[in-house]
């Protein structure tokens, strides 16, 4: 328990260094929310015409209203998170593979849709929105990335005790 707790705080404290770095801010981070912001474009106008992507921003061209996907809010961190979990839990390489890339899919589908929730939330009622931003979804991608470990660790060979 011990051994584990020690990689996975150690690897936190590398990947969140790197990610800070500037160089993959500029190539990969903000890329990639700015992928994020049209995705959610993409997704909203399905249903609704009114949603367009400028940079990291997803905006109401009708209202004005735009949510700015800022670090913290676009799920990096999070993957950052669960990634340190699954590379410090002993499991197989083969194992670790999988879980990462169906993780990573997970914590962005659910960030995806609190992108979503939160530019609609807002163009409602900006209280709900502040609540729902600052303290639900929050606590919502942290779940997320906790029961994708879980589930995980569950179906790890590692983790299913061998019969005497």
């Amino acid at each position: 328990m011990r051994r584990f707790f020690l990689i996975f705080v150690s690897l936190q404290l590398l990947l969140f260094g790197i990610e800070l770095t500037q160089p993959v801010q500029q190539f990969l981070v903000l890329p990639w929310t700015t992928l994020l912001a049209r995705g959610c474009v993409a997704l909203v106008t399905l249903f609704d015409a009114n949603a367009a992507a400028a940079g990291k921003v997803l905006w109401n061209p009708a209202t004005g209203f735009g949510v700015s996907i800022e670090p913290g809010c676009n799920g990096v961190e999070a993957c950052i998170i669960l990634a340190a979990a699954m590379i410090a839990f002993p499991s197989s390489w083969k194992h670790r593979a999988w879980g990462l890339g169906l993780g990573f899919i997970a914590v962005q589908l659910l960030n995806v849709i609190r992108v979503i929730s939160l530019f609609y939330l807002g163009q409602w009622n900006a209280s709900a929105f502040r609540i729902a931003h600052e303290f639900l979804w929050q606590g919502l991608i942290m779940l997320d990335v906790l029961v994708v470990w879980l589930l995980w660790v569950r179906a790890s060979p590692t983790s299913r005790l061998t019969p005497p």
